[in-house]
């Protein structure tokens, strides 16, 4: 083994993709590794070289240029902290112009494995050991992963609210596709490791759900209108709003059910258009609350809360269709088969002419029943269309807001209840340019990932406290 000369900081690299500037001599190793350390095995041969007090380690392939004195920021703020392990905002280098990518702070419920860390993370070579030494089994792809779950158990992460480097975009896709990359099939074997690394983390701080699930008394004294109700929230969606509504109202069903339309306060005409639908079909109910601080989850729980809920209520965006006039059956009839609380379905991918486009058919296959609802606390999202007993639903709640309100509820079902899987679709998810999550800019981006972190902490002590 080549042994690497006394200094404060060794930095790992991808071979012919780093470059170093403004260090004093003798301040910094730079060893460049072969390819990106995505292995279990490759994150030990770099504990058996690293010598210094501080490892600066490249955790992407991409090109990358540390900023003037960027190390001995790094490192400073390192010594002040204590910190197992920090990371950095940087710049992207796109078309040779530099945008700011900044990310957002690391929460202890920050277990989706794509969190944004950059290419650069900085490490006391001790933590990185002990860490590394603590890694198993061997992963192909999911070292990196696994790292970062032992460093958050050893101590804090910390960001650095500061650009510290420049890194060349590699990925120009809108973030509207970026998002379903875990469901792509052809990374499946990836998220096979990524399942089994967090897993052992919760286990480990004492999370991990293993108790059964409850299911749900279907025949308990309550009294409901119809059998089922779907929920539409909207507002200013009159180019997509009939197709949906039609989609609902046509549904072929053996049981009374209706369709719950909460329009919030339109200007575009989509209500108007609702008034009209209603006097066509008699099973269609508009609602358009007093009140103008509702978001979608908002929207949602006037719904529900409505005298008009169905014993299920089941999901329908005002941009999406059911695929079939069966959707509604299908639904209601697993509800009755495995007596769960909540049921999620497959859906299709499509553009507005309900074209299917990548990554296609999303039927979250990564779910297992004895698993499932552990992994949630890792994925972004549950499926679609999701259903849910009304009666609970009235007790647990959506939050107001109008991002991650459906995995806020979905995680608190799964905490305790029966989650019922279609893999077959039923659902049409189309994307287009007025859709509100085909392309992000990076600090919505930001501010919904955060949003969702805060999410997962938030039901990780609740999975503690039930545990304890």
């Amino acid at each position: 083994m080549t042994h690497l000369q006394k200094s404060i900081v060794d930095i790992f690299v991808v071979k012919d993709s780093t470059k170093v500037t403004h260090t004093k001599p003798g301040f910094a190793n730079i060893v460049e590794m072969e390819g990106a350390p995505y292995s279990t095995e490759a994150m030990k041969k770099v504990a058996e070289k690293v010598a210094s007090p501080y490892l600066l380690l490249q955790i992407k392939n991409c090109d990358v240029e540390l900023g003037y004195l960027a190390l001995e920021r790094w490192m400073g703020v390192a010594r002040q902290t204590s910190a197992t392990l920090l990371y950095a905002d940087r710049y992207k280098k796109i078309d040779n112009q530099l945008k700011s990518h900044p990310t957002i702070n690391y929460q202890q419920g920050a277990l989706r494995d794509d969190f944004d860390f950059g290419a650069l993370v900085l490490m006391p070579t001790d933590n990185f050991k002990q860490a590394v030494g603590l890694m198993e089994p061997e992963y192909r792809y999911a070292a990196i992963y696994d790292l970062r779950l032992h460093l958050s158990e050893l101590g804090q992460i910390v960001r650095i609210n500061e650009h510290l480097y420049t890194e060349a975009e590699t990925d120009l896709r809108a973030s509207g596709k970026k998002l379903f990359d875990y469901v792509d099939p052809k990374n499946r074997a990836v998220q096979i490791e990524m399942e089994q690394a967090c897993t052992a983390h919760l286990k480990r701080v004492g999370a991990l759900l293993t108790d059964e699930p409850q299911t749900i008394d279907l025949v308990a004294d309550h009294d409901f209108p119809v059998e089922a109700s779907v929920i539409i929230p909207v507002r200013n969606r009159i180019k997509t709003i009939t197709d949906a509504v039609l989609s609902a109202v046509k549904q072929e069903t053996s049981f009374p059910f209706n369709v719950i339309v909460t329009d919030n306060h339109s200007t575009d005409g989509t209500y108007e258009e609702l008034k009209r639908l209603s006097g066509e079909y008699e099973n269609l109910i508009v609602l358009r609350p007093d009140r103008y601080d509702l978001g979608i989850g908002g929207c949602w729980n006037y719904a529900v809360m409505s005298q008009h809920c169905g014993r299920f209520a089941v999901q329908l965006d005002s941009d999406d269709l059911y695929s079939g006039t069966d959707t509604l059956e299908k639904v209601v009839r697993l509800f009755h088969q495995e007596r769960c609380a909540m049921v999620v379905g497959t859906y299709r991918m499509t553009n507005f002419n309900l074209e299917e486009i990548p990554p296609g058919i999303i039927d979250h296959k990564e779910w297992t029943p004895d698993n499932g609802r552990n992994n949630a606390l890792r994925i972004n999202g549950l499926g679609a269309p999701r259903a849910f007993y009304t009666p609970l639903l009235r007790e647990i709640q959506l939050p107001n807001t109008s991002y991650g309100e459906d995995y806020a509820v979905g995680l608190a079902f799964t905490r305790d209840y029966k989650i019922g899987r279609i893999y077959d679709v039923v659902y049409l998810c189309r994307r287009w340019e007025d859709n509100s999550d085909a392309d992000l800019d990076i600090n919505k981006v930001n501010a919904n990932n955060f949003y969702k972190d805060s999410l997962r902490t938030w039901e990780l002590q609740a999975r503690l406290k039930k545990n304890s």
